[in-house]
């Protein structure tokens, strides 16, 4: 509910402003727009994730199964965080161990690298270095996601993956995030009959999600 108070709020706070007199000067009636535009993508994004995440804990999301190049995945995710990593001057590197496919929902995929790629730009300093790196066992199926950015202490640990809960505070508000990346990640992962876990190494981290290789034959619906 505080989630969802603090736009709300600054939405009326504005809104009643410009009402009171505020949108006769041109000036102040274009920055309080841009603001109120950004509050409500945010509110909107907060929504979504919110009703995604109930849907995924329901377990109410159908799949659509084909046939995944896990490689591919990692590289079309890459792209959809090219600006943000342009901007920080930082390397993204794919390690292909092994020639991995899975029968799985490519979007599901595509949904837990995305929230784990972005963790890791976010969190990691400028000139910093992300590496995803993808391998096989005889029954599982590894991704590693690895940085060299601020790591989680070790207090925090152990809830990470729980819902709007930010080990950084103040860096999740300065890009916009309310903590619910990880617990979709999570929930999804799980659904395909797999894990996710952190493995600290301070002041790094590395997250591992772990798929059965077999995914067709554990997945039914979400």
């Amino acid at each position: 509910s505080h989630e969802l108070r603090t736009p709300v709020t600054a939405l009326k706070g504005f809104a009643e402003t410009l009402l009171d007199g505020a949108m006769e000067d041109p000036v102040i009636l274009k920055q309080f727009l841009e603001i109120i535009l950004a509050e409500s993508t945010r509110l909107n994004l907060l929504v979504n994730d919110i009703l995604e995440l109930s849907k995924l804990e329901q377990r109410q999301v159908p799949l659509a199964l084909q046939q995944v190049n896990i490689s591919e995945a990692v590289l079309a995710t890459f792209q959809l965080v090219d600006q943000k990593v342009k901007e920080k001057n930082m390397t993204l590197e794919l390690v292909e161990k092994d020639f991995v496919t899975l029968h799985t929902d490519p979007n599901r995929l595509k949904q837990i690298l995305a929230n784990l790629i972005n963790n890791a730009v976010v969190y990691t300093q400028a000139g910093g270095h992300i590496t995803v790196t993808v391998e096989k066992t005889a029954d599982q199926v590894h991704l590693h996601v690895a940085d060299n950015g601020i790591g989680i202490p070790e207090a925090d640990l152990g809830r990470v993956f729980e819902r709007f809960y930010r080990a950084d505070k103040a860096r999740s508000r300065e890009t916009g995030g309310y903590g619910l990346g990880l617990s979709l990640a999570q929930h999804i992962v799980e659904a395909h009959g797999g894990s996710i876990a952190l493995e600290p190494n301070e002041p790094r981290g590395t997250v591992v999600v772990t798929l059965p290789a077999n995914a067709s034959k554990r997945v039914d619906s979400l």
